[in-house]
């Protein structure tokens, strides 16, 4: 729906055959800022959001497509109402959220045309902005304020005695992107800081959410407000949005040379692997000549999963300039980038008078200043549908489309070719992803995730801010009914807080006040403590006392795992976790898979779509004439294989699990099963046991299944590499077992899945055989 605005200065209002009421609501300054704007009339959200926020009456999340008109649904009448009622004396009156400083700096701009002419201030505050204009706000705070999570983390650590003051007057909080902070840490400590908000200013103060379009928008509004999700009006626009014009490429990855394929001792190594580095530099140079084709003369991000296929792919842009003799636009972003270097790409993209295309990890998913950029490119399978959402709102974000070029490469099929590689695993997850994102869907947070390492931040945070906390007012500030931590029953609470004092992170007084101690004095005074997120823990990757490489862990970690590092195939024999290294040896197999975007962790619901897309005949329209082909070549492997009707293959001795499901239930059935003495490996979408015939994987199925599911802190405790989290390295071993659990481990779901593979197992069907 859209009605037509009349010229304020002329006929007020709005007419079209209905009318429009909400214009009409508006402050006067507002309605002349709208038709000096040439808007020939508002969004359906708009309309709807109007009568809601200009007079509330309680919470509301908007939801709309990028460019929907999602900002401007919450701030016309949000100004309206601070100009037709103003309050008397000093305090902010509207408090804005974002994930980027980008954005802050976009609607920055704007807010501060919308309320140009008018006594109502607007201000933004975040690492940027210079201290003398922080120092004017809070002398005389007034009118919106602009930040992020963790500017607003900063505020309370270090002028908790100002808080009060400065939020006496608030009215609104606006959350933008709120899709993006779902079941995440940085997400919790959003949580936690608008309840600590409510705390200081002692009131509810009305919250108002802005999303894009999720499936189940329920999500989002536990996320704005956890307490009473239920009573969170929302306002779903039923307009089209922002246009998404996307492509999968494929290609083929051509197998080593006859005779250059090594023994399985490991013998004529080096020739197999000149043979998978030619091949590989085959697909790579195929994939970099289209982006440099496509790419060069405007702004784009290219995402590659890894460090290594970063560095790799920005080289060969960089060649494929020289060539042509050309300025290079392409430079590589990641975490193990000096921060001179990273800062310089990002400059580089901020700078309009150049062309500059990035090629990141994920450090530039969301976080960094950089604009927006034309289009988005997605080397090998996204890492999820919100992660690939993220991605997608760097582009087009000034009414242009957004554009989605994504490149996979799947190996040419042999007869050691393994089975995850022949149902071509990394284009049917990219597949089914793009066709979740299109439907809406989105990865649901898990309700039963603690965020320990978030609550010791927020600890740490409340007692700087007060000075010192009493147990019993953390615990209710924290982890009461209405707390963001409420999962954290009082017991857990107060062994927390003994681990805590054990490592001199906090300290108690004589009269029972919690203070900071030794470690955590610091910890709070350094300007990292602000975020609550952090990459995930690197450990050495060692063979023979030779360092490999470094891996980031956040996956179970075992004696007897097999990794792939460097296009081999390891054996974990050793972990030392004080040291923060991996001891490798060469594992016995034929080349590893190619499938799983580089580690990243799969929802069951995404494998589960990958199932019911290979077992279709369905055909994307956004996939390209190869990868149509790679798609026929996977549904014929399915066929092939009877996985429609069966999950338990026989490959020779040993036995090859499909269990069609998620990363979490998939290392919890891995852990199960070698808990019962297989020896299984977690490949992503399959499990292998390579010493265990099918008769025997079955059989220990049939135990775990009669045992029921299983004690999940228990199995954590056989796993290593779990301080994954920022402040994980505080927390004892019962702690971390329980955070652990709640985070990575899913018993339930690993049980149904057996009962599953049981019944699948005892139906009459054929037998696939081996591979």
């Amino acid at each position: 729906m859209t009605t037509s605005i009349s010229d304020p200065d002329g006929t007020p209002g709005v007419s079209d055959q209905r009318g429009s009421r909400a214009f009409g609501r508006l402050h006067p300054h507002v309605q002349r800022w709208i038709y000096s704007a040439n808007w020939t009339g508002l969004r359906d959200a708009q309309e709807r959001a109007i009568p809601l926020l200009i007079q509330p009456t309680g919470d509301v999340l908007v939801s709309a497509a990028t460019a929907g008109g999602k900002t401007e649904a919450a701030f016309l009448p949000i100004i309206s109402n601070l100009l037709d009622d103003p309050a008397p004396g000093t305090g902010l009156q509207a408090l804005y959220v974002a994930p980027l400083k980008a954005l802050i700096n976009d609607q920055y701009g704007r807010l501060t045309d919308l309320c140009d002419g008018t006594d109502l201030a607007v201000h933004r505050w975040h690492g940027d902005v210079a201290a003398d204009r922080k120092t004017k706000l809070l002398k005389a705070p007034s009118g919106i304020l602009l930040t992020t999570p963790e500017s607003l983390e900063a505020i309370f650590v270090l002028r908790g005695t100002t808080v009060p003051g400065l939020f006496a007057r608030l009215r609104y909080i606006v959350v933008d992107e709120l899709h993006a902070f779902l079941g995440t840490e940085r997400g919790a400590q959003l949580r936690s800081l608008l309840h600590r908000l409510e705390l200081a200013a002692r009131r509810r103060i009305v919250r108002v959410g802005l999303s894009a379009t999720l499936g189940d928008m329920r999500l989002a509004a536990a996320q704005l407000r956890p307490s009473t999700p239920d009573q969170v009006t929302l306002v779903e626009s039923a307009m089209g949005g922002q246009d998404l014009r996307l492509a999968v490429r494929g290609y083929v990855e051509s197998a080593p040379r006859p005779g250059a394929t090594g023994t399985r001792d490991g013998e004529s190594e080096q020739p197999r692997e000149e043979a998978d580095e030619d091949a590989t530099l085959t697909s790579t140079r195929l994939i970099s000549t289209h982006l440099f084709d496509v790419l060069r003369g405007s702004d784009n991000l290219v995402f590659a999963n890894s460090r290594g296929k970063v560095e790799m792919y920005a080289d060969q842009l960089r060649r494929l300039s020289e060539q042509a003799h050309r300025p290079n636009e392409f430079f590589p972003h990641h975490g193990s980038l000096s921060k001179e270097l990273r800062e310089e790409v990002e400059a580089a993209l901020k700078d309009p008078t150049r062309p500059v295309t990035a090629v990141a990890t994920t450090t530039l998913e969301m976080g960094i200043d950089i604009g927006s950029v034309a289009s988005i490119a997605q080397v090998g399978s996204p890492p999820s549908v919100a992660g690939l959402r993220q991605r997608l709102g760097r582009s087009g974000r000034r009414g242009e489309p957004a554009v989605l070029r994504t490149y996979i490469t799947e190996p040419e099929i042999d007869s050691r070719t393994p089975l995850a590689d022949q149902l071509r695993g990394s284009l049917v997850q990219t597949t089914a992803i793009i066709e979740l994102l299109l439907d809406g869907w989105c990865e649901p947070p898990d309700p039963a995730v603690l965020h320990t390492s978030t609550l010791v931040q927020q600890l740490l945070s409340l007692i700087a801010q007060h000075g010192g906390v009493t147990p019993l007012d953390a615990y209710r500030a924290l982890c009461d009914i209405d707390g963001p931590f409420h999962a954290t029953s009082p017991p857990r609470f107060k062994a927390l807080l003994r681990s805590l004092a054990d490592r001199e992170v906090i300290d108690q007084s004589t009269d029972g006040t919690l203070l900071l101690g030794e470690v955590g004095e610091r910890t709070v005074n350094h300007y990292s403590f602000y975020a609550a997120f952090t990459s995930p823990e690197e450990y050495r990757l060692l063979t023979g006392g030779r360092l490999l490489g470094v891996l980031p862990v956040d996956f179970p970690l075992y004696i007897g795992l097999s990794l792939i590092f460097g296009g081999r195939r390891w054996r974990v024999t050793g972990i030392d976790d004080r040291q923060r290294s991996i001891d490798l040896a060469r594992a016995v197999g034929g080349r590893p898979p190619t499938f799983a975007g580089d580690g990243a962790a799969v929802h069951d619901h995404v494998r589960a779509h990958m199932r019911d897309l290979l077992a279709s005949d369905r055909l994307p329209a956004f996939l390209n004439v190869p990868a149509r082909q790679l798609l026929a070549d996977a549904r014929a492997n399915f066929r092939r294989h009877g996985l429609a009707q069966q999950s338990l293959l026989a490959r020779g001795s040993a036995a090859v699990l499909v269990p069609w499901v998620g990363t979490r239930t998939a290392n919890t059935l891995t852990a199960l099963l070698r808990d019962q003495g297989i020896e299984a490996a977690n490949d992503g979408l399959t499990i292998t046991c390579e010493r265990d015939s099918k008769d025997q994987v079955l059989a220990v199925l049939a135990t775990l299944a009669s045992a029921g599911p299983h004690d999940p802190i228990a199995l954590a405790a056989s796993v290593h590499a779990k301080q994954t989290n920022k402040y994980d390295m505080w927390l004892d071993d019962a702690l971390l077992d329980e955070d652990y659990a709640a985070r990575s481990l899913d018993t339930v779901s690993a049980h149904q899945t057996v009962l599953r593979l049981l019944k699948e197992a005892s139906a009459p069907g054929p037998d696939a055989g081996g591979q």
